[in-house]
């Protein structure tokens, strides 16, 4: 599949010609040509829809092309503006958000200018030069709106040591951001620490966790707003917990437990491959600081747990056996994990026995050489969502790797028993040749977010599509005050999580678990 690289990511060398803004309201130029094509700007704001909440949509023409950008927005009832300092268009919260309230259910008209480099070649018999007008375009205003807060982990993208990382939260009506907690403020070994899978029970923070590894390492739980850091290895478990699903009402949680390898390629096209040797699914309580086991095949890998709105079911996926010559020497796994695959089960659960019932097959994706991961109910329970690949549980490397949707029964359930009902059309939120992972749905199931490495192939960083009725549309990438921050922020948006609220807990607070007393 063929690969598009933005232009942006090619001149990240050159000298930078943008200049700092404020409520900067330029003139309209007197004189144009017309380009008679959409402006290049970047993000691609082009004709998306958006939340009637969201922060300014900043955008940015390319600095190696143009000199000046101007931009006109128009609001349904005639309410008119223009921006522009430089290459970028940044604007003032408090008038983008008059505008947003001005739009909801309709479309803001933007109108863009671009003044081309003096020095650039003549084209077409055009002087050389000069201001460009573009084909206007919309941005659609749903009545929706988004959850106020989005959290992230922000790593390099390598994976290969414990270098700084943080764990932060972004108020998605503003450009305000945050630190939930970071890896250096609980250690001092230079073997540094992991911090990771920050996880919420029913979108709210007081009720919630993450992970350290290595030094001081543990589980921090927040449970009714009070801190604790807890050990979830136990003597019948293989590790500690690892990926995480908060019961809907209960104060459980179920966790897989993971013996995870990581291996680099130097020219595989995925460059970082990452599997498990084993792994199991176990279900944790909050209150009695007790583990049990849900599952544990000691021939096959159960990971990803997630649990439907109602709580009465548990969701997984679960590897499929290899067949005898596809195994490689004492079953190693290493030799193997390109032809390893899953699929998606469930168990349904009584919360007040805590017992599981059989397991059942829910999305058969072997028998379509696939292999599917991350899954999502959305929160009226009719739609499934996952990343797909070809095979392995980490999408987030695999080129390949796109966001799928299935609609659901009455029972929550993709009918094994007839021909599986059509995936829904999310061309418009998968990129071509990249990978869509971590699919995630807001709380009022109107918005779908996945991390994506699409524009380098590197970095990931988080995309959001408006899903009405089944429809889905064009995803835009999450705004920035200054837009040129989503090229030099060299950091991946790690596992990006809806909230209703922000995380109140200091650092301080967290920081504190991590030491015993007298330490």
């Amino acid at each position: 599949m063929k690969r598009h690289i933005h232009p942006f990511f090619l001149f990240l060398a050159a000298v930078s010609l943008l200049l700092p803004s404020c409520a900067h309201h330029p003139d309209v130029p007197a004189t144009s040509r017309e380009a008679k094509c959409l402006p290049a700007i970047f993000p691609d704001y082009c004709d998306v829809t958006v939340p009637c909440n969201i922060a300014p949509l900043n955008f940015m023409l390319p600095a190696d092309q143009y000199e000046e950008c101007v931009t006109r927005l128009t609001t349904p009832d005639g309410q008119q503006q223009t921006y522009g300092e430089g290459v970028k268009v940044q604007i003032p919260e408090s008038e983008w958000h008059a505008m947003l309230d001005a739009s909801k259910g309709k479309s803001i008209k933007v109108e863009v200018w671009g003044k081309t480099m003096d020095d650039q070649a003549k084209s077409g018999g055009e002087e050389k030069g000069g201001w460009l007008s573009f084909n206007p375009f919309e941005i659609h205003v749903a009545e929706q709106p988004i959850d106020e807060y989005l959290s992230y982990r922000l790593i390099e993208p390598s994976y290969i040591v414990y270098d700084y990382m943080e764990i932060a939260q972004r108020n998605l009506t503003s450009f305000e951001e945050t630190q939930i907690f970071n890896n250096k403020v609980s250690c001092d070994d230079p073997k540094g620490q992991c911090i990771n899978c920050h996880s919420y029970q029913n979108y709210k923070t007081d009720n919630m966790l993450f992970h350290a590894r290595v030094t001081r390492g543990g589980t921090v739980i927040v449970n009714d707003g009070k801190v604790s850091k807890v050990d979830l290895k136990r003597d019948n478990t293989i590790s500690a917990g690892v990926y995480p699903a908060w019961h809907p009402a209960a104060k459980l949680v179920a966790f897989s437990t993971n013996q995870t390898h990581q291996v680099f390629h130097t020219a595989h096209p995925n460059k970082v491959e990452v599997f498990d040797t084993a792994s199991d699914l176990i279900l944790y309580d909050v209150a009695t600081d007790s583990v049990s086991i849900i599952c544990n095949d000691p021939d096959l890998l159960e990971v990803f747990p997630t649990w439907s709105p109602d709580g009465k079911y548990l969701f997984y996926c679960k590897s499929v056996p290899l067949p005898d010559e596809l195994r490689g020497d004492d079953n190693d796994i290493s030799t193997t994990y390109q032809k390893v695959q899953y699929n998606l089960y469930r168990r349904s659960f009584d919360v007040a026995t805590r017992h599981f019932g059989e397991e059942e097959l829910v999305y058969d994706a072997a028998s379509k050489d696939k292999s599917v991961t991350l899954p999502r109910i959305s929160p009226d329970g009719h739609y499934l969502l996952f990343a797909e690949g070809r095979y392995g549980c980490f999408h987030i490397w695999h080129h390949d790797a796109d966001i799928v949707c299935m609609p659901l029964d009455g029972n929550l359930n993709v009918d094994q028993a007839q021909e599986a009902p059509s995936p829904l059309d999310l061309t418009r939120l998968n990129s071509e040749g990249f990978a869509e992972s971590y699919p995630t749905w807001s709380s009022n199931g109107h918005w779908i977010m996945c991390a994506s490495r699409r524009g380098d192939g590197n970095f990931s960083r988080v995309y959001i599509s408006y899903f009405n009725n089944g429809k889905v549309e064009k995803a835009f990438l999450l705004p920035q005050e200054d837009p040129e921050q989503n090229i030099t922020r060299l950091k991946s948006y790690n596992r990006p999580e809806f909230m209703v609220e922000p995380v109140s807990i200091s650092v301080d607070e967290f920081r504190k678990v991590f030491y015993n007393k007298g330490e």
